[in-house]
């Protein structure tokens, strides 16, 4: 019998056909299984054995000095349904509550609309799908909590199908309050951490990932832990939210003032280097500033005139000038080695010493004397400059700080016109916070320390890594130099440019900058002209405790250091002294206190008047019959004032002790005395002592004090 071929080709192609769409059918279901059906498999084979399964530590929360918290891991979800859980019984009870369930949704998630909810869950029903997301969004905990009390979602996911995925997500509750100096973690958080105090102590953050394994006891499997997660350290800053709320706050409101392109702030205690507030503002695309960079630390600019404090220090220490050296600064224009240096000022200072250089910030004055003493070796000023570590890197617990970079006169570009122009704040490129950091030795007699931001690590409440204060250069100058040098600073804010950022409260010490910023290699010139307008400084005066530098870019003129960034100095310091102010619990009183005010010698008449109008318990020692003036002296017991009469002589010089300027003086000339004043407050010493026979136009020199 013959082979029918045509047979066998019909039922091999059969076979083919048939082959064909069974490994087509494979395909499908398989990639169904991998992507619409994963996450049902995945968890049907985490109710088995499982070997090894790494649990994730929480990661530390970052926390202000005072407490508050700055960072911390929350957890978000994404809640899906599974339509094929629970079989006819779960889906019979799914759409016997279903509006019920739309209601409850809406009410979580307020925009979208029960009925918006209905359709879309009719829809993943119609499909049979096993991992329907319910809401596009992420939710928080509290959402999620929400919803998992409404019925058929409250089942277990095996039962009613309700499951989610869990993200943890850091929060920083306090929004842009420093932002950049905490840091950011990658979208995938197994990619560890960006920038900031996130990354630096990102080994302490993370802690380290348990073990667990999954096994079978009395027909139930259990997670048996192996090695338990350790979670990350808390770490505490050295920030003051409400610090660097004042400080963000004063800088973007200058910022929108004057229309700023970027702006920063570094408020630093002096005596330990805790940063207590940094501020890093950029202007975005819509006319708002965020933290975009951390230019605080990163920022290489030419500083502008904030940089004459160092060269004039470095004078100052070598012994070249004194504060009485004088400078003829003309009309304001000087040639330095075939080039204008020009004073802001048109027309000049004419003969200036060195105090008034630096209160009217002259660039001839400065630059005048650098070059008559440092010209011929301009090394020599390097090299003071070194000393007083202003060119080293800081090595700040946090990643991206900038290098200062001063040249020598071995390196190349280095010309005849260099020195001049460093000495002023230009050809040299230092970030804000390391002149910040100059200024703080000042304030902290002569020693230089490391700005700080973190203090400690701390797990379950204990230490367990301290930072202490790192001390950069013990000794930046001599104390004569600083005493001189402080005296500078103290009249450039009192007397000089710097007015605005003064306080009438307390004194206030530093200078101002403002400088023009370079377009790179096409120099100054080119384009729109920016300017660096700056202010650093430290308050109070006297005993500083707080040391803050502002700079602020902002395009074309006007452009003040004083006038712009002073004046967002002035606010901070103000409002952060007021925050710090301290009351004496003991001179705290009550409504029914009879209050008895401390009360100046002089006219005991006028004293009782206003006294008895105020209702001042009074203790009169004199009779009030008497048409003349009464001169006497006061004291004050717990419960009233005593008013004496001293008995004046018309031929003796009378006491003065206790005093206002104006009695006294009007007093002792009724008297023919000549009076000359010093101080404010009430009078503590008189030069010609009571009982001293009157001689008519002697001078009678008194002291006032508070």
């Amino acid at each position: 019998m013959g082979v029918n071929k045509k047979n066998i080709m019909t039922r091999y192609f059969f076979v083919v056909l048939i082959m064909g769409l069974a490994g087509v059918a494979i395909i499908v279901k398989a990639t169904m299984t991998m992507f619409a059906e994963r996450q049902y498999w995945q968890d049907v084979a985490d109710r088995f054995v499982k070997e090894n399964v790494t649990i994730k530590a929480n990661r530390g929360n970052i926390l202000s000095a005072d407490g508050k918290l700055m960072a911390s891991s929350l957890p978000e979800y994404r809640i899906y349904m599974d339509f094929k859980a629970g079989g006819i019984k779960k889906d019979t009870m799914l759409m016997h509550h279903m509006n019920e369930i739309c209601e409850g949704l809406h009410k979580i998630f307020a925009d979208k609309s029960a009925s918006e909810f209905k359709a879309h869950l009719l829809k993943g029903r119609r499909k049979g799908s096993r991992n329907y997301l319910i809401y596009p969004k992420r939710i928080s905990y509290i959402q999620y909590k929400e919803a998992k009390r409404l019925p058929v979602f409250k089942l277990n996911k095996y039962k009613g199908g309700f499951h989610e995925l869990v993200y943890n997500q850091r929060k920083k509750p306090f929004g842009s309050l420093a932002s950049r100096t905490l840091g950011d973690l990658y979208p995938d958080t197994t990619k560890g951490a960006k920038n900031g105090i996130e990354l630096a102590f990102d080994s302490l953050l993370k802690g380290h990932n348990g073990i667990i394994h999954r096994q079978k006891v009395m027909n139930k499997y259990l997670n048996i832990v192996d090695i338990p997660p350790i979670d990350g350290c808390d770490i505490i800053t050295t920030l003051d939210v409400g610090m660097q709320d004042i400080c963000e706050k004063a800088l973007v409101d200058e910022m929108k003032e004057i229309n700023a392109s970027v702006g920063v702030v570094v408020l630093m205690e002096v005596a330990t280097g805790n940063v207590k507030a940094i501020v890093n503002m950029t202007k975005g695309g819509d006319g708002n500033y965020y933290e975009m960079h951390n230019d605080a630390i990163s920022s290489l600019m030419e500083p502008g005139s904030t940089f004459k404090t160092a060269s004039i220090t470095v004078a100052l220490e070598d012994g070249k000038i004194t504060p009485n050296t004088t400078v003829d600064t003309g009309n304001g224009v000087v040639m330095m080695h075939g080039r204008p240096m020009r004073d802001w000022h048109r027309g000049g200072f004419g003969v200036l010493d060195v105090t008034h250089i630096m209160e009217v910030s002259s660039n001839v004055g400065v630059s005048t004397l650098i070059d008559r003493y440092y010209g011929s070796n301009p090394k020599k000023f390097v090299d003071g400059l070194k000393r007083m570590s202003i060119d080293q890197p800081l090595h700040l617990q946090i990643p991206g700080e900038g290098k200062p970079n001063i040249k020598g006169p071995k390196e190349r570009y280095f010309s005849k016109t260099t020195l001049p122009w460093m000495s002023i704040g230009y050809e040299t490129q230092i970030p804000p916070i390391n002149i910040l950091t100059f200024y703080n030795a000042i304030a902290n007699n002569g020693t230089m320390i490391r700005p700080k931001f973190v203090e400690k690590a701390v797990r379950h409440g204990e230490v367990v890594q301290e930072y202490p204060t790192v001390v950069i250069n013990p000794k930046i100058c001599s104390d004569r130099t600083l005493t001189l040098i402080r005296g500078i600073l103290r009249k450039v804010v009192s007397e000089g440019l710097a007015k605005q950022a003064g306080s009438k409260q307390f004194a206030v010490s530093g200078k101002t900058g403002t400088a023009q910023v370079s377009q790179g290699a096409a120099g100054y010139k080119t384009g729109h002209t920016k300017y660096l307008v700056s202010f650093c400084g430290y308050f109070p005066s006297e005993a500083p405790k707080y040391s803050c530098i502002v700079s602020i870019q902002k395009p074309g003129l006007p452009a003040s250091g004083g006038l712009m960034a002073g004046s967002v100095f002035g606010k901070i310091a103000e409002r952060v002294y007021a925050k710090n102010l301290r009351f004496d619990i003991r001179n705290a009183i009550d409504s029914t206190t009879n209050i008895i005010p401390p009360v100046k010698a002089g006219e005991m008449k006028e004293a009782l008047y206003v006294l008895n109008d105020l209702k001042v318990p009074v203790q009169q020692e004199f009779s009030s019959q008497n048409k003349k003036d009464i001169w006497g002296h006061t004291q004050m017991l717990q419960s009233s004032v005593v008013l004496q009469n001293q008995g004046i002589s018309s031929i003796t010089v009378p006491s003065v002790i206790g005093m206002g300027a104006k009695d006294a003086v009007y007093l002792l000339e009724s008297k023919g005395l000549k009076v000359r004043i010093s101080g404010i407050g009430k009078v503590k010493s008189q030069s010609i002592a009571q009982g001293n026979t009157i001689v008519k136009g002697q001078t009678v020199s008194l002291t006032l004090a508070n």
